[in-house]
Formats: structure tokens, sequence, C-alpha cells
């Protein structure tokens, strides 16, 4: 065949492949980019909600409502985004461990082929994860409420009441404060970030996010165990034989062999989970709305709370994309830790005796 009929043909075949995928990126760009870039332009605008954010009467400010959010000393809306982050920060950093841990475990559990009954377990296992996640939070709120199990529970250790739920401050610092530390070292206090001193940092999540982050892992550790399952399905049975007759452990063969065979499951097992984590809202809009305190109140909550409620649209939509930014240094970050590794070349060396050896 000719080299122009090859050409012909493959521009038909992409043109084809253009008008198959014509409704579906047209949807995306009305549904998706479109949004995405009007949002954009209400963040660097004094956009009030009320009629179209294009009209004349709508004004360009650049990054007022950045700097208000980021630079602002002493200001309110500074001081609510730091605290949102620090709240945010501590619920990623224990959710996306945990639910990792915790959905690799039951993964591992339910795919040994000697237990009885593994259809009913990964059925029960994954069920918090297609329940309504508004349902759930009801329940832990019942839970925790003053006449609650768990004030009841507590109350046989000498813990009485509900206000222990409403304690503003972190559990590190509950924990301190037993011990009678109630200030932290100078260079903390003075210091900090966003308006919040480095001590306010450190401090923990409160009682009210501890509870939101075991709802957290309590909800999404089925739906990643599926993916674990997939995961440890795929891996060749081959190579576990081989490592069974060269004599290894049970956790050494999960070690060494099974878990880094599953590298890329758990790259987006902790991707998603990080995405998920530091968007956080229905738990929050639901269950706390930010209280106590402002103690669990979320970026994704204080994006909402701004536009919605205040009427200050830029400032949300500034919130957004900041939040935006933040996830994307994260994951590129998580991405390059996670990365594949070369081994490094062995080199050859000789004796004199003439043996042949090797080494790294």
């Amino acid at each position: 065949m000719s080299s122009r009929g090859s050409g012909n043909i493959r521009g038909r075949e992409s043109v084809a492949g253009w008008l198959f995928t014509a409704p579906a990126l047209i949807i995306l760009g009305l549904f998706l980019a479109l949004p995405v870039l009007m949002a954009a332009w209400v963040s660097v605008s004094d956009w009030r909600g009320q009629g179209s954010p294009f009209a004349s009467t709508v004004g360009f400010v650049g990054a007022e409502n950045y700097r208000g959010i980021l630079t602002e000393e002493g200001g309110l809306q500074t001081r609510d985004f730091g605290t949102s982050l620090r709240n945010n920060f501590w619920y990623v950093v224990l959710v996306v461990p945990l639910q990792t841990m915790l959905s690799l475990f039951l993964a591992v559990l339910v795919n040994r082929k000697v237990l009885r009954g593994r259809g009913f377990f990964r059925t029960a296992f994954y069920f918090p994860s297609v329940t309504s996640s508004v349902a759930i939070v009801i329940l832990f709120l019942f839970l925790f409420s003053g006449g609650g199990a768990v004030n009841r529970a507590l109350s046989w250790i000498g813990i009485n009441g509900p206000n222990w739920f409403a304690d503003p401050r972190g559990v590190l610092h509950i924990v301190l404060g037993v011990f009678g530390v109630d200030d932290g070292p100078g260079v903390l206090t003075d210091n900090g970030l966003l308006t919040l001193s480095w001590w306010d940092w450190l401090a923990g999540p409160s009682v009210a996010m501890s509870a939101l982050i075991l709802l957290a892992v309590f909800t999404t550790s089925g739906t990643f165990m599926l993916l674990f399952i997939a995961g440890l399905q795929s891996v060749s049975g081959e190579v576990q034989e081989a490592a069974l007759l060269d004599g290894t452990t049970a956790w050494q063969r999960f070690r060494y062999v099974t878990l880094p065979m599953l590298r890329p499951t758990v790259f987006t097992v902790l991707t998603l989970g990080l995405i998920g984590a530091w968007q956080v809202f229905d738990q929050i809009y639901v269950g706390t709305q930010g209280g106590p305190a402002k103690t669990t109140i979320t970026p994704a909550y204080l994006s909402y709370s701004q536009s919605f409620l205040n009427n200050r649209w830029g400032q949300g939509a500034a919130i957004a994309f900041i939040l935006f930014f933040i996830i994307v240094v994260l994951a590129v970050l998580q991405r390059w830790v996670l990365r594949e590794r070369a081994v490094p070349k062995r080199k050859r060396w000789v004796t004199d005796s003439g043996v042949v050896g090797s080494t790294r």
C-alpha cells in the first residue's frame, strides 16, 4: 500500500475518533472546564453572587482575594483559613495512613483461601462505604451525644458529661494539660503561620475532629479494600511459591514480595485518600458545621461558608483554588516519593586466583 493511501486511512480513523469522542468532550467542556474558568474569574473579581459574574458592574480585583486570605496580618479571614488548614492537616495525617493500613489488612484477611465465608466478610466490610454518609454522621452524633453510648461508657471511668466533646483544645494539648503543661515554650508561641502559632499547629485534632477521623476511616476502608483485593489477586502465585521454597516466613513474603508488587495499588489508594481527605465537606456540614469553636472547620467548608453564607464569592473561589494547588503539590510529591527506583548495576571483579564475583 502506498504511503498516500496509508495516510488517508489514518486521517479517516483520526476524524472518526474525534467524532466518537466529541459528545464526551463537549459535556466535559460545558460542565467541567467552563465552570472552572468561571470560578477562576470569580476568584479575582468582587462578584457578590447577584447577577452574572461577567456583568459590567463586576470589578477586577486581581490577587486581592488571595492576599486577604493568606497575608492579612491579624485578619479574621486569614486566621479562619489557617485554622481550617490546621484542622484539615491533622485530618489528612491521621485518616490517610489509618485507612490505607486498615484497608490493606482487611484485603489480606479476606483474600486468604482458608477463610470461610469470604464473600460475607467482603460485603460486611464494604457495606459502610455504600451507606449514606449523612446517615452515618447522624448515627455518630447520636453515639457522642450527652446521653449516647460513648458518654455512658466514659462514665464508667469517671468522665461524666458531654463537655469533653465540646473541648476546643487539641488532643495533644489535652494530654499535656493532664501533666500540668498548659502553655508552650516561647519559640513555639511567638512564631507561627497564618496568624496561628506553632503551638496551635501542634495541638493535634480536637475531640470532635478525632470522632470525624474515626468516622472517615470506618466509611472509606471498605472501598480501598476492594482495590487492594484486586491488586492481591494479580500477584503471581509462582512468585509466592518461589519465595516459599526459599524458606521465607509469611511476613517476609508480604514485606519483600507482595508489598512491592502492590506499589501501583498503594499509590492509587494514597492518592485517592489524599484528595478525599483534603476535600472533606459533607461530614462537617451535616455533623458540626465547623464547631465547636471552629475546631472542625476545613478549607472546603470555609469556601462554602464564605460563598453561600457570607456572599464573599471571590474569597470562596480563591480558597477553592488554593486547596486545589495544595492537593496537586502533595500528589506530585507523593508520586515522587513512591516512584520506581532503579536498581544499581552490579560491579564485576576478578581476584588473583581467577574467582569472578560481583557487588552492588
